[in-house]
């Protein structure tokens, strides 16, 4: 995997290098998702603040659509420098960074609002510090939206219609065990696999917001979409300590400020990105499932609090989370 992706870049940089060849400092951010995407835009406002600030001398270019690889082994590669830059969901580094798997807890957080707060907040700049201890700098926190349920069979109106049902979820423990809380069955997998995987029905569905819903296209082949918002998980912008290490104070400076100015640009475009993919999948005949009773599925997930809130730090860290207003 190392030699492939090592390769892909050096391929990336002989192809860019016109278009780089004045920058002093370049850096090659990954995303999966598609062009125009708000995560791949935000990364691209950071890009273009941190070349202002810099006076042209610190580039970021940005390679959408999994070109990099997915977001498993691109964080991977990131820690260890072979990626300059990142950009993921949280729940990607669930076997990473332990914390990170606290904010993956379904049901944890009470709405966007909520989320931001926490997360622009002295508890964000915890999770950087365990972040920085695996080899990544988090440099800014974007809006993943609400997370519910999408499949090809039904609608799910209860929790009683998820039992024996095939879902994809993403590379985490705490995903498998969600499924499995709400009786039906986790199927880890790629994001790039899931289109295929519902159309021959290897699984049922999957779950995601309403951007990837639509920008993935698995609402062609998933046509139930659920509103149970189970998950809100925030997105990370990371770059390599190896490579930041290598920065100077001033240009470090100037990448968290490039970072911090974007995340208002990306929420901004999250919000209006949710609306027209709402639309799109409605006006395409997806069913949409808006009025359920939450409660059931709250209370299902007692055991996945038991098992991953184990700790006094862990403990402390989720109730600071609730009490934050």
């Amino acid at each position: 995997m190392t030699r492939t992706l090592t390769a892909a870049l050096l391929a990336s940089v002989a192809l860019a290098a016109p278009a780089f060849a004045e920058c002093e400092v370049t850096l090659r951010s990954s995303d999966t998702h598609p062009d125009g995407y708000p995560t791949v835009e935000g990364v691209k406002h950071m890009a273009e603040r941190a070349k202002e600030l810099s006076d042209g001398r610190i580039c970021i270019e940005v390679f959408p659509s999994s070109q990099l690889g997915e977001e498993k082994d691109t964080i991977e590669q990131t820690q260890f420098g072979v990626i300059d830059m990142v950009r993921a969901s949280f729940g990607s580094f669930n076997d990473i960074v332990p914390e990170a798997q606290l904010l993956s807890l379904p049901y944890l957080f009470r709405s966007e609002d909520h989320l931001h707060n926490v997360m622009d907040g002295p508890i964000g700049d915890d999770l950087a510090r365990a972040f920085e201890a695996r080899d990544l700098i988090a440099v800014a926190y974007y809006d993943g939206g609400a997370r519910s349920f999408y499949n090809s069979q039904k609608p799910i109106a209860s929790i009683d219609d998820l039992k024996g049902m095939k879902f994809r979820v993403m590379q985490s423990d705490v995903f498998v065990d969600m499924m499995s809380a709400l009786g039906a069955n986790a199927t880890p997998m790629p994001y790039g696999e899931v289109y295929s995987s519902i159309q021959t029905g290897v699984i049922d569905g999957a779950e995601n917001n309403w951007p990837s819903y639509d920008s993935s296209g698995h609402f062609e082949v998933a046509k139930y979409y659920t509103l149970d918002q189970h998950l809100m998980v925030p997105e990370l912008v990371a770059i390599s300590k190896t490579r930041w290490d290598a920065l100077s104070p001033e240009d470090q400076q100037i990448l968290r400020q490039a970072a911090e100015e974007s995340e208002p640009v990306q929420r901004k475009l999250w919000a209006e990105q949710e609306k027209a993919s709402e639309e799109k999948v409605l006006a395409a005949g997806s069913e949409v499932i808006r009025d359920i009773d939450k409660t059931p599925f709250i209370e299902a997930m007692a055991p996945v609090y038991e098992k991953y809130v184990t700790k006094p730090e862990y403990r402390d860290l989720v109730k600071r989370i609730q009490e934050t207003e």
